[in-house]
């Protein structure tokens, strides 16, 4: 029986990490990423690397030309950048459309995004719920989604990434920059990155496809995580400010429920937030690290 044939489109936080867990679980994988240089330093790694705009159809038509047949899975989880809506329409909408149009994939997998829910009453979402983006980007990643799903695709949302050497809420904390917005009590999702991973290995090993939310166990709210952290650390609690209205994604304050996911039989590693800065010092030591080179 052949190995199942794994594109996986970026290789960054969460592809590369990804990629190596697919070739590990015996994928012929082929990871994309948009730079020459940064492929040139992964042909170390124990499947090729090969650089591609994904946003340009001749550039995936490069990479269709030469296979010898379809990919039986395409997983884009490559990143605006952090770029505006433009970076959103060339990578995510252009970029999913040109790899439909050039690769035909079996199976193809968008990474997206929770903030494409705009609740702001502290209530919990499900997949069913309503996801009518306030922002030009939210708008942008629903519009890919749907092209996706439009093609038998899978839309993962995922909460906020965090992980090895990436983790907002710690650099902020620890760089003197967080803020309780308001009572605090906003909501807070978030999924560890090594979950994420998981999670989309579940589905391309059930061939699940439609919506699924990628959060953890327990959504938190602002308040709880830095009055945990404070004790933790043995650190001054942040001040009390106003409420960011003006996040790039949109404003919002909801409960992303992670049961549909559940039950395909993934579990998290990481039930919270909590366990995870609790267990894994790395994630600390990393955000302390970046908030002192950023100061």
């Amino acid at each position: 029986m052949s190995r199942p044939s794994v594109l996986v489109v970026g290789c960054g936080f969460l592809g590369l990490p990804l990629a190596r867990r697919l070739h590990a679980a015996g994928c012929d994988v082929l990871g994309l990423t948009h730079s020459e240089a940064t492929a040139a330093g992964l042909s170390g790694e124990l499947f090729p690397v090969r650089a591609c705009d994904v946003s340009n159809a001749d550039s995936v038509g490069e990479i269709a030309k030469s296979r010898t047949g379809k990919f039986d899975v395409v997983v884009h989880c490559a990143s605006s950048g952090k770029g505006g809506p433009e970076a959103y329409q060339r990578v995510y909408l252009e970029g999913c459309a040109h790899l439909l149009e050039q690769l035909a994939p079996r199976q193809i997998i968008f990474t997206s995004s929770t903030s494409v829910y705009a609740q702001v009453g502290g209530e919990p979402v499900t997949e069913e719920s309503l996801a009518e983006p306030a922002a030009e980007t939210g708008r942008l990643l629903r519009e890919t989604e749907e092209l996706v799903l439009a093609h038998g695709g899978t839309a993962l949302r995922l909460a906020a990434l965090y992980g090895p050497g990436r983790s907002v809420l710690l650099r902020k904390f620890f760089s003197g920059e967080a803020v309780i917005e308001g009572d605090g009590a906003r909501w807070i999702n978030q999924i560890h990155r090594d979950d994420a991973v998981e999670a989309c290995v579940q589905v391309i090993e059930r061939g699940a496809t439609g919506i699924y939310n990628v959060s953890d166990d327990r959504p938190l709210q602002q308040a709880a995580v830095y009055e945990f952290l404070a004790r933790h650390f043995e650190r001054p609690l942040p001040p009390a400010g106003e409420v960011n209205l003006n996040k790039k994604r949109g404003f919002s304050n909801k409960r992303v429920a992670n049961e549909k996911l559940r039950a395909l039989g993934w579990r998290p590693k990481y039930a919270t937030f909590f366990e995870a800065v609790e267990s894994d010092p790395g994630i600390a030591a990393a955000a302390r690290a970046e908030a002192a080179h950023s100061s």
